[in-house]
C-alpha cells in the first residue's frame, strides 16, 4: 500500500486482513478468539453462526467502531487502531471507503426527515452539494423511496427504515459495504430488492461483507462463507454451496434445527434451515 494524497491506494487486492484477532467485552467476556481472515477487493463474504458467536463484534471491528485486544487488523495494508482514527484526515478517508449498515436501522437514523438522514453522511464528509443531489436522485429511483423523503423516520415500517439506512450508506459510494442482518424481519419483496441491490453493487466492484442468520440468501450474496462457532472462532470456511450442503456442520453450529411431525401415526424427523431472524447481541 502507498499513502499519498489519500490514505489508501490499492497496490494489491487485499482490503481487510485480520491476524490472530481477539476481543472481549469488559476484559472478561470473550467475543472473538483468534480470528484470521483475508478479504479481497470485490469479494462477497458472508459470516454465519448462532447467536453470541461474535458476528456483530467482527463487523464492528472491521468498521473501526471497536478495537481488538490482541492481534492485527489492516485495511489496504494500513494497520487500524484507535490512535490512527484520531487523525481527522484518516478517519474521513476511511469513512468514505467503508460503509456500515447496522442491524437496527434506528441506530443510524436520527434526523427529522428521511431526506436529511440520507444526505447527512456525505455533508459531514465534505461532498459537494451537487454531487450529493445527483446521488440522492439515483438512490430515490433505485430504492423507490420518493414518497418517503419528507416523512419522519419514526413513521416508517422496518423495511422502509432499512431501505433508508442502506441509502444513507450508499450515497457515500463506499468501496466496502458491511451489513449486519440486512434482511432481518423483512417481507419477501423487500428482501429480494435488497439482495438485488447488493449484487448490483458487487458487480460494480464493491466488496460486500454480510453477517446473517438467513441461510436462504447466503448463496446469492457470497463467494466465501465463514462459520463462527460458540468458541468464538472460525469453525470452517469455503464456497457457499459447500458450506450450505454440509448439514452436519450446520446442525452442530445451531444453524439448522430438528423438526418433527406426525404422519399416519408415525413421527418423522427432518433438519430445517433456520427461517427466523434473531438479534445477535455480540
Amino acid at each position: 500500500m502507498v499513502i499519498w494524497g489519500n490514505y489508501f491506494d490499492y497496490m494489491d487486492n487485499v482490503m481487510f486482513e485480520l491476524k490472530d484477532v481477539y476481543f472481549s467485552y469488559l476484559g472478561k467476556f470473550p467475543a472473538l478468539c483468534g480470528i484470521n481472515i483475508r478479504i479481497n477487493q470485490g469479494q462477497k463474504i458472508s459470516i454465519i453462526g448462532a447467536n453470541g458467536t461474535g458476528k456483530s463484534t467482527f463487523l464492528q471491528i472491521l468498521d473501526g467502531l471497536i478495537f481488538a485486544d490482541k492481534g492485527v487488523l489492516s485495511f489496504c495494508g494500513q494497520q487500524l487502531n484507535e490512535k490512527i482514527f484520531n487523525a481527522v484526515k484518516f478517519s474521513q478517508e476511511f469513512r468514505r471507503k467503508v460503509g456500515f449498515i447496522f442491524q437496527n436501522p434506528d441506530v443510524q437514523l436520527f434526523c427529522p426527515t428521511v431526506k436529511e438522514d440520507i444526505v447527512f453522511g456525505p455533508l459531514q464528509l465534505g461532498f459537494a452539494k451537487d454531487q450529493i443531489q445527483r446521488r440522492l436522485e439515483k438512490l430515490v429511483t433505485t430504492l423507490n423511496i420518493k414518497e418517503l423523503l419528507d416523512r419522519s423516520v419514526q413513521q416508517l415500517s422496518i423495511g422502509e427504515k432499512r431501505k433508508i439506512a442502506i441509502a444513507s450508506t450508499l450515497i457515500i459510494d463506499p468501496q466496502v459495504l458491511i451489513l449486519d442482518e440486512p434482511t432481518a424481519g423483512l417481507d419477501p419483496l423487500t428482501t429480494r430488492q435488497i439482495i438485488d441491490l447488493l449484487i448490483e453493487e458487487n458487480n460494480s466492484g464493491k466488496t460486500i461483507i454480510t453477517a446473517t442468520h438467513d441461510l436462504h440468501i447466503v448463496e446469492e450474496i457470497s463467494d466465501i462463507v465463514y462459520v463462527f462457532g460458540v468458541d468464538k472462532k472460525i469453525v470452517k470456511f469455503g464456497q457457499a454451496d459447500n458450506i450450505l450442503n454440509d448439514t452436519a456442520l450446520l446442525t452442530a453450529n445451531n444453524l439448522v434445527h430438528i423438526h418433527s411431525h406426525k404422519h399416519k401415526d408415525k413421527v418423522h424427523i427432518h433438519p430445517h434451515v433456520h427461517l427466523d431472524h434473531h438479534v445477535d447481541e455480540h
